[in-house]
């Protein structure tokens, strides 16, 4: 899930060089349209078809009504706008849906767990989000790489200038790959749906991580969003699990699992800094020259 925010973030920033918040509420409608889909219709495939669509029409009138006018300005502008988005999406999200928060059940057949090794065993439904996301970083890759959209994506994002001097409708490529990006956040909410509480405001905590992923990884890259959300997760998760126990010896029982979780939710923070101190354009910048 983080890697799907992480390059609908990329895909976004890297073509329009737009510093976009409203990618954390696309997440949370996108989750939102799947749980009222999955219970009209009984099926989360059926929810997960039906929100995709929804969330990048939704996320296409926001390029349209709002932030097409903020390209050519700077980054504060930005930033004030895309913030106030947030804020809109969370209120309507509460007008509409109400303040309680919706749950979606397991999708048939995924309710339990898998054997990975002997004595270990993994919940099935999170190896399918896990397949989701290797899915989707296969079709960016032969998208960006061997299409004639991805030609015009990299170009836009070397020289937009010269790709609309050559013909090419930059305003409507934008606005496809806005919504593309509004789309992956759609399919990062939808597939979180079963696991967390789908509520107003649940796209900030989960927008903060990936703007560090898009750091660590390199501003526009694809290959760096995926590889630093794999980063970010194992040191969190790594963090989570040893650091607590670590601690014990030094601060005791107590002190130790107060600390341990605020320490280990520190360390991805940390390794941004160390990353930024190495190679400030992140481990993998785009190739736009």
């Amino acid at each position: 899930m983080l890697f799907l925010m992480a390059a609908g973030l990329t895909l976004v920033f890297g073509i329009m060089n737009l510093v976009n918040l409203a990618h954390g509420s696309l997440y949370m409608v996108g989750a939102y349209f799947a749980a009222i889909f999955a219970a009209r219709t009984g099926s989360f495939v059926l929810a997960l078809l039906l929100a995709l669509p929804a969330t990048a029409l939704v996320g296409i009138a926001v390029e349209v009504v709002v932030l097409r006018t903020l390209y050519r300005r700077d980054h504060l502008d930005q930033v004030l706008a895309t913030f106030g988005l947030i804020l809109f999406f969370n209120e309507g999200v509460r007008l509409i849906g109400g303040k309680a928060a919706r749950y979606m059940a397991l999708p048939h057949g995924l309710e339990g767990n898998v054997a990975l090794l002997p004595g270990l065993r993994y919940p099935a439904y999170r190896l399918v989000v896990m397949a989701v996301g290797l899915a989707v970083a296969v079709f960016l890759y032969l998208l960006v790489t061997r299409t004639r959209m991805g030609m015009l994506i990299r170009a836009g994002a070397s020289n937009r200038t010269m790709v609309g001097a050559l013909g090419i409708n930059i305003t409507r490529l934008y606005t496809l790959v806005f919504g593309l990006g509004a789309a992956l956040a759609g399919v990062a909410g939808v597939m979180a749906g079963p696991i967390v509480a789908i509520e107003s405001g649940m796209g900030e905590p989960i927008l903060i991580l990936t703007f560090v992923v898009i750091v660590i990884g390199g501003i526009g890259s694809i290959r760096g969003a995926f590889a630093a959300a794999l980063l970010v997760g194992l040191v969190d998760t790594m963090g989570r699990a040893f650091l607590p126990p670590l601690l014990v010896s030094v601060l005791g029982p107590q002190a130790a699992n107060q600390a341990g979780p605020a320490l280990a939710s520190m360390l991805i923070y940390v390794l941004m800094a160390g990353v930024l101190a190495v190679r400030p354009e992140g481990l993998f910048p785009a190739r736009t020259g």
